[in-house]
Order: C-alpha cells, then structure tokens, then sequence
C-alpha cells in the first residue's frame, strides 16, 4: 500500500507551542459565522416584512386578512361604512 505522504506517529508537543483544535464547519462556515449570519438575516428579514405590511396597509385585503388579527391595534383598521353611504 503507498501513501502519498508518510503517516506520523504521536511525536512529542511542547506545552508553549500553539494549540491547535479542529473546528467543525458547514462548507467553509464555522457555527459561530452561521449564527452570526442568520441573526443578520433574520433582522433584515424582519424589517423587510414590516416594510411590506406598512406599505400595503392601505389594501382593503390585507387589512382585513392580515391587519385585523392583530392584537391591540386590529381595531384601527376596521372601517365600518355607516348605512345611508351604502349605495345598495
């Protein structure tokens, strides 16, 4: 059987030299990278969807599928059309 290089046995470390420690990774990303990266995402995400929900507020739709179920300020966007303006 030939190894391209030579298989070392357990040789002497000194104590002051670096410590070396295998740390696990995704394709190249450490966790600590990963989970830097989703709460980053996570925060863009978030403030994306809040951009959407304020700019479609104004959708008798969204207010009413989305808006509404809110708790607390759900009332606000409830629109009751008094009777003598309805044309029917």
């Amino acid at each position: 059987m030939v190894f391209q290089t030579p298989i070392r046995r357990q040789s002497y470390k000194s104590p002051y030299g670096p410590k070396y420690h295998y740390q696990p990774n995704v394709a190249g990303w450490t966790f600590k990278q990963l989970g830097g990266l989703g709460f980053k995402a996570g925060a863009f995400g978030g403030v994306a969807f809040f951009a959407v929900i304020y700019y479609a507020s104004g959708i008798p739709r969204v207010q009413r599928d989305i808006l509404q179920k809110i708790p607390f300020i759900g009332s606000y966007f409830i629109r009751e059309i008094p009777a003598s303006d309805n044309p029917f």
